[in-house]
C-alpha cells in the first residue's frame, strides 16, 4: 500500500473531488436452458427411389438469427438433417435424403434488457428418424438452447483525490480482469482434395460429414490467431454401376488470423468456436473428370477477450487538520483465478448385436455432451458423455453398409485451486482425437481424447469511497487529545491506522521516530506528535 501526504497552509475549506477510473466489466445476469420439440413428416422427392432401410442419419442446428427485446429472446433457424438409405435395387444402391425443419420460438427471459449481450449455445439433445412408409419419414427432435445474458457496465474505481492538499490517502493494488472485446466474427476455410489414383471417378456424393478437432485461438497484437483441424468424410457412388460405393476420409489442417484492432498479446481469450456452415461438392479436374472434392466451411467465433490489469484504488482517506467523512459503497470486480486446459482420456467398449458381423469400420465421429458441472475442492468436476456414431461394412452381401451408435460416459476434474461457489467459470469442450477399433465381430473399442478448457474468475469485493464530506475539526475533541503521546504498538496495528487515530501523518511519525520503513512490530515504542500542533 502507498500513502500520499498533501499539505496546505490555506485555512479555507476546499471541495474534494474523487478521481476515478472506469473498469469495463461483464456481469452474468443469468443462464436459461430451454428446449424446443420438433415433429414433422417429410415425403421422399419423386426423383428419388423408395426407402428400403435407413442406414445413417445426422442433424445440425442452423441458428439464423437471435433477436432480443425486453425480457424476450427470439430464436429463428432450422434443423438440417441427412438420411442415408438403401433402396430395393440391390446392395450397391444407396441414396441420400436431405431436408430441414424450421423453428421460430420466442423465449421469456426475466430481467433481460435490449442492451445485454446474449450468447446462445445450441445442441441436438435427441433426434430420431422413423419410417412411416417407403415414401415418407417422420423426424422427431429435441433441441436444447443455453442462453446466457451478460450486461456490460463500468465499475468506477476511485484512485486519488484533488481539491484538498491536507488529505492523506491510502491506496491498494488490485489485479482485475476487464472485458476488452465481445463480439462475433467468422473464419472461412476452403480446400480442394483430389482423389488418389486408385479411386474411381465420382458420379454423385451420398454422404458429407465434417467435424472440428483441436481448435484453438490465441490473441496477438491486433489479431486473433486461429488454428485447428477438420475431419472430412465423404461417401460417393462411382460412375459405373458395378463399382462398389467408395469413401474418403481426410484430416484438413487450417490456420489463419482475424483482424481485431483492440487485441493484445497479453489478453486472455474465452472464445467459443462452432461450425456455422459447410458446403462439400464434387467438381471436375483439368481433364474434365469428377475427381476433386471441394470444401467451403465457415466457422463462427463468439469472441470474448479479457485483459488483466493492475489498478491502484483508493482504500481510505483522512486529514490531520480537518474532519474527513468518506461515504463508501461496495465495488465488485473479477480477478483471474486460473486458466486451465485439461485433457481427458476416455476408453470404453460398444457392443454390437450378434447378427451384425463387422468386417470393417469406414468412419466414426463423435460429439461431446456435458451433463453437469460441479464445483469441488480445488476443481471443477465435469460429467458427460461422448456420443459415437460409426459407419461400417457388415458380413452381409445384401445389406453390407450399416451403422451403430453408442454413448461413452466420462468424468473428469479440472484443477482450479482456490475455487469456491462465488467464482464464475466458462467451460469449452472438444474432441482432440477419436478412434474406433474392432476387438471382435461384435465389439468396438472407443478411444477418445477430450479437451476441457476452463477460465475461472474470482469475485473481488472492495469498499470504495464514492463521496467525501469535509468538515472543520471538532475543537472540543481535539483539545482532549494530548499534543504528544507515547504509544506501544499492538498486534494488528499499522502506521496508517495509528496516524489516522492520533491526527498525525506517517511522514511525521517516521521522521520523529527515525523509522526507515512503514513496517512496525507489536511492542515497538513510538512518539506521536499531533499534526495540528504544528499548524
Amino acid at each position: 500500500m502507498k500513502t500520499e501526504n498533501k499539505r496546505s497552509d490555506c485555512e479555507t475549506e476546499a471541495v474534494m473531488e474523487l478521481l476515478k477510473k472506469n473498469i469495463h466489466m461483464s456481469k452474468l445476469k443469468g443462464k436459461l436452458v430451454t428446449q424446443i420439440t420438433l415433429d414433422e413428416d417429410f415425403n421422399v422427392p419423386d426423383t428419388k427411389p423408395d426407402i428400403s432401410r435407413m442406414i445413417l442419419k445426422q442433424g445440425e442446428i442452423a441458428l439464423e438469427s437471435v433477436k432480443q427485446s425486453e425480457e424476450k429472446v427470439q430464436l429463428k433457424g432450422k434443423l438440417l438433417f441427412d438420411l442415408l438409405y438403401g433402396t430395393e435395387e440391390g446392395s450397391n444402391h444407396l441414396q441420400n435424403f436431405q431436408g430441414f425443419a424450421p423453428f421460430d420460438e420466442i423465449i421469456n427471459y426475466n430481467g433481460l434488457e435490449t442492451s445485454d449481450h446474449v450468447r446462445v449455445r445450441a445442441e441436438i439433445e435427441d433426434m430420431t428418424i422413423s419410417l412411416i412408409n417407403s415414401r415418407k419419414i417422420r423426424v422427431n427432435a429435441i433441441l436444447t438452447f443455453e442462453i446466457r445474458a451478460e450486461s456490460m457496465y463500468d465499475e468506477a474505481a476511485a484512485q486519488s483525490v484533488s481539491g484538498e492538499d491536507s488529505v492523506q490517502t491510502l491506496t491498494k493494488n488490485l489485479e482485475v480482469m476487464q472485458v476488452r472485446v465481445q463480439r462475433k466474427d467468422t473464419f472461412r476455410v476452403k480446400e480442394e482434395i483430389e482423389l488418389s489414383g486408385n479411386k474411381p471417378n465420382i458420379d454423385h456424393l451420398l454422404w458429407r460429414g465434417l467435424s472440428l478437432r483441436s481448435v484453438e485461438c490465441r490473441p496477438i497484437d491486433g489479431k486473433l490467431s486461429l488454428r485447428g483441424e477438420m475431419v472430412l468424410f465423404v461417401l460417393y457412388a462411382g460412375e459405373e454401376e458395378h463399382i462398389p460405393m467408395q469413401w474418403l476420409e481426410k484430416n484438413i489442417g487450417f490456420s489463419g488470423e482475424i483482424d481485431v484492432p483492440e487485441c493484445k498479446l497479453s489478453m486472455i481469450s474465452a472464445t467459443n468456436i462452432t461450425l456455422l456452415h459447410k458446403e462439400i461438392e464434387a467438381k471436375p479436374d483439368y481433364d474434365g473428370e469428377n475427381r476433386i472434392i471441394t470444401l467451403d466451411a465457415v466457422l463462427e467465433l463468439d469472441m470474448k477477450l479479457y485483459e488483466e490489469e493492475n489498478i491502484q484504488i483508493l482504500a481510505d482517506v483522512y486529514s490531520p487538520v480537518k474532519e474527513v467523512i468518506p461515504q463508501y459503497s461496495q465495488a465488485n470486480f473479477e480477478g483471474l483465478l486460473v486458466r486451465n486446459s485439461a485433457k481427458c482420456k476416455v476408453v470404453d467398449k460398444i457392443n454390437v448385436s450378434e447378427e451384425e458381423k463387422i468386417l470393417q469400420i469406414c468412419h466414426s465421429e463423435g460429439c461431446v455432451k456435458i451433463d453437469r458441472t460441479i464445483i469441488v475442492d480445488d476443481g471443477i468436476k465435469v460429467e458427460g458423455a461422448i456420443t459415437v456414431t460409426s459407419l461400417y461394412m457388415a458380413a452381409d452381401d445384401q445389406e453390407p453398409l450399416r451403422s451403430l451408435a453408442g454413448a461413452v460416459p466420462f468424468s473428469h476434474i479440472i484443477e482450479a485451486k482456490g475455487i469456491d461457489d462465488s467464482c464464475v467459470f466458462e467451460l469449452t469442450s472438444g474432441i482432440e482425437q477419436l478412434t474406433t477399433v474392432m476387438l471382435g465381430n461384435n465389439e468396438v473399442e472407443v478411444r477418445a481424447s477430450l479437451t476441457l478448457d476452463a477460465l475461472v474468475l474470482s469475485k473481488i469485493s472492495q469498499p470504495m469511497p464514492v463521496n467525501v464530506q469535509i468538515l472543520p475539526l471538532n475543537e472540543e475533541k481535539m483539545e482532549e487529545l494530548p499534543g504528544i503521546v507515547g504509544y506501544i504498538v499492538r498486534p494488528g496495528d499499522c502506521l496508517w491506522d495509528i496516524a489516522k487515530k492520533f491526527y498525525t501523518t506517517i511522514e511525521v511519525m517516521k521522521e520523529t521516530n527515525g523509522l526507515t520503513s512503514d513496517i512496525v512490530k507489536p511492542g515497538d515504542r513510538l512518539l506521536l506528535i499531533k499534526k495540528t500542533e504544528e499548524l
